[in-house]
């Protein structure tokens, strides 16, 4: 079981990563035009880069989750990113983050302790 959790948490940061830097590459291309250089940006933009192969990672890590562990633990378990995801938000993006959603992060941490269990 550990060893699941650990893979999950693993993967749930890189699926996060890769949002996350996909955000700041996006924010960094500036206004979008059909022009080579707008694509000359997007493409050579290492936060570009960056969140393709923790995108790729990510897929690769729950490929392993998927062919080795039963579905209906696995993937409950994924919710744990939305926790990461609102960290990320927080720390990165330096976002407000209302009562609210704090109370709904806690519930779901509630649901993946009762999945796990």
């Amino acid at each position: 079981m550990l060893k699941l959790i650990s893979l999950v948490i693993g993967q749930s940061i890189l699926l996060v990563a890769a949002q996350t830097l996909l955000k700041i590459s996006v924010e960094l291309f500036g206004k979008f035009s059909w022009t080579w250089t707008f694509f000359k940006t997007a493409l050579t933009t290492w936060q570009f880069a960056a969140s393709g192969i923790c995108a790729l990672t990510s897929v690769f890590t729950w490929m392993y989750v998927l062919k080795h562990y039963e579905f209906s633990l696995a993937y409950p378990l994924l919710s744990i990113s939305y926790v990461i995801g609102l960290l990320a938000a927080f720390v990165v993006f330096h976002e407000t983050i209302p009562t609210t959603r704090w109370i709904g992060v806690i519930i779901i941490m509630i649901g993946v302790y009762f999945v796990a269990k």
